[in-house]
């Protein structure tokens, strides 16, 4: 949601929105999102004054059918709102594996398109978010809702997901299900509530998307293409690679082990009273005559 906020705040619209255009960064920029081919890209309103595109009817698809928003099938002009639309089916698409509407066949381009548009405009929301936490349905709800040059409220959508993080019992850790993969589980993930479906879960319990490549459902392309540059250095939250997650829970475990010797130790020399007490005294006699002994020093002893 925060990277195509920046996208629409630097006056562009994406308009491919889909899982194949979001890479995370390598190395110590692991925990970074990064939104990528502008080919379709369209600038929607003057850099200076903001004056938005006019509304126009009859367009060509632009995208890609299979997130493409439904205003986008009806061949009304993309805004902003679709970008977010269209984000709204790659996050089902998350949770579910797949959406209704893959998988359609069909003799054409146009008539598979066609068809998509059908499932996708009959498959409720509800029955398309079944299953899952309320916050999904609200959010596809209120990008549908949105007019034409309406501009979205970016800070309530990231609140209703944010909200429901940490109702989950998540951490801003930033060690993601793929880290653990890759470096084996350093840590458990808290695990959510048995009543709502995980924002991420166990390894074991991952759907693998089906169809990530582009099947059938090829995106149109226009001749012309603007690009934006740089529209992936907004970041939120510290830089914090896998590598330095891993480290930073070895050291907490560490120090957890250490405290938990230290009240082990307390508590048995809180058990063992008085008693305790003399021993340490004698040990350090006992030290003390070590030493002097070692420096040549200790007298003999009478009898």
């Amino acid at each position: 949601i925060s990277r195509t906020d920046y996208i629409h705040s630097r006056n562009f619209i994406h308009r491919d929105i889909k899982p194949d255009n979001f890479l995370m960064g390598l190395g110590k920029k692991g925990n970074l999102v990064y939104i990528i081919d502008f080919g379709l890209a369209k600038k929607y309103r003057d850099g200076r004054t903001h004056k938005h595109i006019p509304y126009r009817e009859n367009k060509n698809l632009t995208g890609t059918a299979r997130y493409a928003s439904i205003n986008t099938h009806l061949g009304i002009e993309q805004s902003r709102r679709d970008d977010l639309e269209s984000l709204g089916y790659v996050l089902m698409y998350f949770n579910r594996g797949s959406l209704p509407w893959q998988g359609l066949k069909a003799a054409t381009k146009r008539q598979k398109y066609e068809r998509i548009s059908e499932k996708k405009m009959s498959t409720p929301v509800e029955e398309l978010c079944k299953g899952y936490p309320v916050e999904f349905a609200s959010y596809l709800r209120y990008c549908r809702d949105l007019r034409f040059e309406e501009r979205p409220d970016y800070s309530h959508l990231r609140q209703l997901f944010r909200t429901l993080f940490h109702g989950q019992g998540f951490t801003y850790d930033y060690v993601f299900d793929w880290n653990m993969l890759k470096f084996g589980n350093a840590r458990q993930p808290t695990l959510p509530s048995a009543q709502q479906a995980p924002m991420h879960s166990q390894p074991s319990n991952v759907a693998l998307p089906s169809g990530t490549n582009n099947d059938q459902e090829h995106r149109s392309r226009p001749y012309t293409r603007q690009c934006l540059p740089n529209a992936s250095v907004a970041t939120v939250g510290p830089t914090l690679g896998p590598n330095a997650s891993l480290r930073a829970i070895r050291q907490k475990r560490e120090m957890e082990t250490r405290g938990d010797q230290d009240n082990q130790d307390k508590s048995d020399l809180q058990a063992s009273g008085a008693g305790g007490q003399e021993r340490r005294v004698s040990m350090r006699l006992h030290r003390r005559d070590t030493l002097l002994a070692a420096a040549g020093e200790m007298q003999p002893k009478s009898k």
